[in-house]
């Protein structure tokens, strides 16, 4: 049975998740706060984290720095704000996923099942698929990435889209593939998502963020070499 931790400081969203995580066969745990939440990680190891940004004492941009300092436990961040910097500071703290409330219950479910689903079935790299042009070099066995030497740190959802835009390289990959190959579910909406983490990716990369060429009206390309 898979574990899930709901952080949350109103009663109401606590309980209105755990009926459907419940009911979908999750085991649930909950905390109202940051501060809990990390008491609890400290206790007991989950498969997901579902935590609401705007709390007491600790909110979930910091509880999630916190959780990454010691666990790649996915966790999946509840706003009821929408706006891009609120995004990019959710992914920035170690968020796989951004919620905006209110949601659907349905649609919470389905993407709480394709993340872990998606984080048991990363599939296995070989030494042969180390890429490198100029001082870039990515290896997606060790998810070492260096520019001049010096290694670049990422984000565990950066590492993803960036390995599989290498591992397809030079092919045009449409939003939906993007989403579905990295996140591993398909909404409508999910663009900001995909958009925000290229965002990220290319800052991440610095020089070498021109690699990912963006194709208007159908979505990205990882190129070969330097334009």
């Amino acid at each position: 049975m898979k574990k899930l931790l709901i952080v949350d400081d109103e009663p109401h969203i606590l309980q209105l998740i755990s009926k459907y995580a419940s009911y979908e066969g999750y085991d649930v745990n909950c905390a109202s706060n940051g501060v809990e939440a990390l008491k609890m990680c400290a206790q007991k190891s989950y498969d997901l984290i579902v935590m609401d940004i705007m709390m007491p004492e600790l909110d979930g941009f910091a509880t999630s720095r916190e959780i990454r300092k010691t666990s790649d436990t996915p966790i999946l961040l509840l706003s009821a704000k929408g706006e891009e910097s609120d995004r990019i500071n959710g992914f920035e703290a170690g968020a796989d996923d951004y919620v905006v409330k209110p949601f659907s219950p349905k649609e919470l479910m389905l993407r709480i099942a394709a993340i872990i689903k998606r984080n048991e079935n990363i599939p296995p790299q070989s030494s042969s698929d180390i890429f490198k042009i100029g001082s870039f070099v990515a290896d997606p066995v060790s998810r070492i990435v260096k520019i001049d030497d010096e290694r670049i740190t990422l984000s565990r959802k950066e590492y993803d889209l960036l390995f599989y835009m290498i591992k397809n390289v030079g092919i045009a990959l449409t939003r939906d593939m993007l989403i579905c190959e990295v996140w591993g579910y398909d909404f409508d909406g999910d663009d900001r998502t995909l958009d925000t983490h290229i965002k990220l990716l290319r800052r991440s990369l610095g020089k070498y963020g021109t690699l990912i060429t963006t194709l208007r009206g159908v979505g990205y390309r990882f190129e070969s070499e330097i334009r």
